[in-house]
């Protein structure tokens, strides 16, 4: 039986893929897809610098009061190149790895998109930073709909990643065997799993104390963290993507890429696409094909410097207290806060801070920095969690070594500082920070 049905579904542009891919990379990474595009399409080609013929008058003029607003310094982040110009080696990143397994999936178009979309979406630890119905809706579809997707780079190497929250995490890396004692307990008895009441597993779930030991075993083992350690080599160089300073009382944003190759479309073959008589119809649709794609490759480029710069400048204007130079005060801010404020959509304010820093007169800072949530003190005022991780670090700062204070006792501390919160978020907090639990932190 034959049925017809109309269906609305929003799907990405070749413009759009080429924006997407290139927001989320930093400079580095964009300087060796910049060299990659030059070699494959020959409708592109180095942009020629400018020269500016000067006469000895000129020269002389170059002295003269202007010359500290025109000179600028060579770059001092750019990368050193041996004299033979050798060529860059390889360098995949994580992402890039992720992405090269979804090679080896049969995969349509649109679900290999979004699959794309959602390891583009994967924060520092490899959990989803976005809600899964975002990118849904980004694609026209449901969330029903691509659930299956999430499920298959769940499963990628390592196992775990795009997982929603920790249970979720140690399930997928349990899936092989769903009928073990240890993925009934991480499925029903989570809750009280981590926060170690064992005795009332035991109860609940009629299991042993022996049997219990080897699922405590088990999951000692398993990966909480699937993608930590991974986005950046700590002994890699950071090169900050962007550039702030304060000039006649404003902040200036610079895009710092001014070392990488500049890009135009070759006057040579932009003639042969112009004049379609001159060649036959196979070359003409290489040519044209190229010709688009070198367009966008260029308008791509574009947009991500003044997305970076758009995005930069609204950071400045949420949390004018830090670029004040108080480092310490800064205000709660989500992705959403920016997305809206800018008119772009969460995704693409995601795929613009991650990985990505700025040089400020305060030192580097990734861009993820400045978004912290808030929390509510008892009248009412909402501030940064950031001020609260700075209250918990300095009195693990100050405590005493020998008789260091639990998390209840931090909490305690923290209530009376005025911050109200609980035990448990004391304790993420702690993780956050990266501070070990009391008994760690004692001193003979």
């Amino acid at each position: 039986m034959l049925k017809q049905e109309l269906q609305q579904k929003q799907a990405l542009s070749p413009q759009q893929v080429i924006e997407a891919t290139l927001l989320q990379l930093n400079n580095s990474n964009l300087e060796k897809i910049i060299l990659e595009e030059l070699e494959k399409n020959p409708i592109l080609e180095p942009a020629e610098p400018v020269e500016e013929v000067q006469n000895s008058t000129d020269s002389e003029d170059v002295n003269n009061e202007d010359w500290d607003d025109d000179y600028e310094p060579a770059n001092i982040y750019e990368p050193k190149r041996d004299k033979q110009y050798l060529p860059i080696p390889d360098q995949i990143n994580f992402l890039e790895k992720l992405i090269g397994q979804l090679n080896d999936i049969d995969l349509e178009d649109w679900e290999r998109s979004i699959a794309e979309e959602i390891v583009y979406n994967l924060d520092e630890h490899g959990y989803l930073s976005v809600d899964l119905f975002l990118i849904a809706d980004r694609f026209g579809k449901v969330e029903s709909e691509i659930e299956h997707i999430l499920s298959v780079v769940q499963h990628l190497d390592p196992p775990g990643l795009g997982s929603r929250n920790l249970q979720e995490c140690l399930m997928i890396q349990l899936d092989d065997d769903k009928d073990s004692i240890t993925y009934k307990i991480i499925r029903d008895y989570f809750d009280d799993f981590v926060n170690k009441r064992y005795n009332r597993i035991c109860e609940k779930g009629r299991i042993s104390n022996t049997d219990l030991s080897a699922v405590i075993d088990v999951v000692s083992k398993l990966n909480p963290k699937p993608g930590e350690g991974s986005q950046i080599n700590k002994d890699e160089t950071i090169i900050p993507d962007l550039i702030v300073d304060k000039r006649s009382n404003q902040w200036e944003i610079i895009v710092n890429d001014n070392w990488i190759p500049s890009l135009q479309i070759s006057k040579i073959y932009h003639k042969m696409v112009d004049d379609p008589n001159s060649q036959t119809s196979k070359t003409q649709k290489f040519l044209k094909y190229n010709f688009n794609s070198a367009k966008w490759f260029i308008q791509a480029i574009e947009q991500r410097r003044d997305t970076l710069v758009n995005v930069m400048n609204e950071i400045i204007n949420r949390q004018s207290e830090f670029f004040k130079g108080n480092i310490e005060e800064l205000r709660p801010m989500k992705l959403q806060d920016i997305a809206e404020s800018i008119d772009m959509d969460i995704s693409t304010i995601s795929r613009a801070t991650r990985g990505k820093y700025v040089e400020t007169p305060y030192g580097i800072y990734e861009l993820k920095h400045y978004f912290t949530e808030s929390i509510t003190l008892n009248d009412g005022k909402e501030i940064s969690t950031y001020q609260v991780k700075l209250a918990l670090r300095q009195l693990i700062k100050d405590e005493d070594k020998h008789n260091p204070f639990s998390d209840e006792e931090l909490k305690d501390k923290l209530i009376k500082c005025g911050y109200p919160v609980a035990r448990r978020t004391v304790a993420k907090y702690r993780k956050q920070l990266k501070l070990p639990v009391a008994r760690l932190r004692k001193e003979l």
